[in-house]
């Protein structure tokens, strides 16, 4: 579980969340709704944005509320919200998601089930009705019955055979990639395969700062800058040390002009933050310093790596300067200027950046109730879809922030359709004794009468009171009227529920290992790391790790706790990935928590 969530670095856009009130930052639902509009532009759907904008301080709200995070603080512009911790917030987005979901499967066995390593290969319909899905397990094929919510991801690692890039955007298809390998438009074709709609397919975001590895310039996949090393005064300049753009435009934008600079020969373009900037971000210099993808150097260091001498990166600076002070204007009309004066006798942070295949726009043709649509536009029943997956959410561009919020509101949005066109099709089969049962179905609760839910199918509705926390308590816990899976089984089941290791049964081998030792595991087929004391064996297991084989090819042979400090909470370990470890650190002591 996972995809390209755990990897997103800005944060989760909001209006009108508690947060800004707080803070008193002068928003609205109405300026997040023409904002998005606008970066859509003429593929602007009103009725998805409205959706997206209107339900986004509730999903913001959700995910504090339920699950405990803080996105209390942010970036540029002041409603992509983030937490206080270093963690990049898809990734304590997405990981407290996946617990809760593992709680679940682990204590109500019957009512969730979490199949892992599993391949959806068909979604089976009868007429215009889904019901269900065939997928293979260990070369088993299995059958489940049942409203089915596809979040399968984007398709901006599509290098396949079949490749949805190459038919709609061929221009972007040698680009590098930020994107997991299992990007690869999957839900998209099974759904098109049945009549969906695919829309605006041609409408493929580059982000214009991906980061070059200096030991492998050409590597498919490559890292994301965050966007917040601009929003926090990062500059971009080319090979004369001079700017090209405003920093902070729309990525299509600064792309666009990032090729300009190409055409002219003025690559490769660098990324700089002054050690202001550096001080504020640094978790992420840290973190790109750590993979080897960014340099720390001073700025008589900086001028000769661009080779444009001293005196002309001194004027470049100091014409900066003047534009932020308003002594000048900005011959790219750039608004906003963080973490002043660029000085070259300052320290520096820098990278080279190159545009690289970031997120899709287009997919399959949703409505407002995140149902899918055939080329009639009109909706499958028992049929939903979110996530990057949706075509027509963001129209033409989307906003940086969003990708997370379309995730979450979508989300949300399609498992309240799919749970009412359950509860629909219940209703219908129970005939008169529908009513009876309702006490026992929880579909819309009020918040304003506690313990009051209602459920409507067709014209009617019907209600039943309870006596608050503890009956819709009980009411949660009914188990489902669905086929149900072997509440025992592991992933060795096929087609079985899928649990995570129990932290209690782990235990780290006794055998010791050098680090000169564990430095001779450093190619892609031998790969070691230590971290905390312990050794992992990670060799054949780069394709389970959520944040791509990328990132662990970075540390082969190598000491990571730093890096992996930065990122992971201690229990990842023991709980997804018990059998890599071979042994400890000799030497050190181990600081494994577990």
């Amino acid at each position: 579980m996972g995809g390209n969530s755990t990897k997103a670095t800005s944060g989760i856009n909001g209006a009108l969340t508690r947060t800004q009130v707080d803070h008193k930052i002068a928003d609205s639902v109405k300026q997040f709704y023409d904002d998005t509009l606008k970066s859509a532009r003429d593929k602007a759907r009103p009725d998805l944005i409205k959706v997206l904008t209107y339900k986004s301080a509730a999903a913001v709200e959700w995910l504090q509320d339920v699950f405990n995070l803080d996105l209390t603080l942010w970036p540029l512009p002041p409603r992509t919200h983030r937490g206080h911790d270093a963690k990049f917030p898809g990734m304590a987005i997405t990981y407290a998601l996946m617990q809760r979901f593992e709680e679940l499967a682990e204590a109500e066995p019957d009512r969730v089930q979490l199949i892992k390593k599993a391949k959806v290969t068909k979604i089976n319909k009868e007429g215009n009705t889904a019901i269900g899905v065939t997928y293979l397990f260990n070369g088993e094929e299995t059958t489940v019955n049942g409203p089915v919510v596809l979040a399968t991801g984007g398709y901006a690692a599509d290098f396949t055979e079949d490749s949805l890039l190459k038919k709609h955007r061929p221009d972007t298809y040698d680009l590098s990639t930020t994107n997991g390998a299992h990007a690869t438009g999957d839900g998209h074709k099974m759904l098109m395969s049945i009549g969906a709609n695919g829309i605006d397919m041609d409408k493929v975001q580059v982000h214009p700062t991906g980061l070059v590895d200096p030991k492998d310039p050409t590597a498919k996949t490559k890292f994301l800058a965050a966007e917040a090393l601009r929003g926090e005064g990062g500059i971009l300049l080319n090979s004369k040390g001079q700017r090209f753009c405003d920093d902070l435009g729309h990525r299509d934008y600064v792309s666009g002009k990032m090729w300009e600079e190409k055409e002219k020969g003025q690559w490769p373009i660098r990324l700089v933050l002054n050690s202001k900037a550096s001080n504020i971000l640094d978790f992420h210099t840290r973190h790109y310093s750590g993979r080897g993808l960014m340099k720390k150097m001073t700025g008589k260091e900086l001028a000769k790596e661009i080779g444009c001498g001293e005196k002309a990166l001194a004027e470049s600076f100091q014409d900066y300067n003047d534009i932020a002070d308003g002594k000048k204007k900005d011959t790219w009309n750039k608004k906003y200027f963080h973490n002043l004066p660029f000085n070259i006798n300052d320290t520096f942070h820098v990278a080279v950046m190159e545009p690289v295949l970031h997120f899709t726009m287009g997919g399959i043709e949703i409505n407002d109730q995140a149902q899918c649509l055939n080329s009639e536009g009109k909706p499958f029943d028992g049929l939903f879809v979110c996530g990057e997956l949706a075509g027509g959410v963001h129209g033409a561009n989307r906003l940086g922030g969003s990708s997370l919020l379309g995730c979450v509101v979508y989300g949300r949005v399609a498992g309240e359709s799919a749970s009412k066109y359950l509860f629909q099709q219940a209703l219908k089969g129970a005939g008169g004794s529908a009513v009876s049962r309702l006490g026992q179905i929880s579909l819309h609760i009020d918040p304003s009468q506690p313990g009051k839910i209602s459920v409507e199918w067709g014209n009617g509705s019907a209600s039943a009171s309870g006596a608050g926390g503890q009956d819709r308590q009980a009411q949660q816990s009914q188990t489902s009227a669905g086929p149900v899976m072997k509440s025992d089984g592991d992933s060795t089941d096929p087609g079985k529920v899928s649990k995570p290791s129990s932290t209690k049964n782990f235990t780290i081998p006794d055998k010791e290992f050098t680090l000169e030792e564990i430095a001779k595991h450093n190619k892609k087929d031998d790969l070691w790391i230590a971290v905390k004391g312990i050794v992992m064996d990670v060799t054949n297991w780069t394709d389970e790790h959520p944040g791509g084989p990328q990132a662990l090819f970075s540390h082969m042979g190598k000491d990571a706790t730093e890096e992996f400090e930065m990122l992971h909470d201690d229990e990842v370990i023991p709980k997804y990935a018990p059998e890599i470890v071979i042994g400890k650190v000799k030497g050190q002591k181990v600081t494994l928590e577990y």
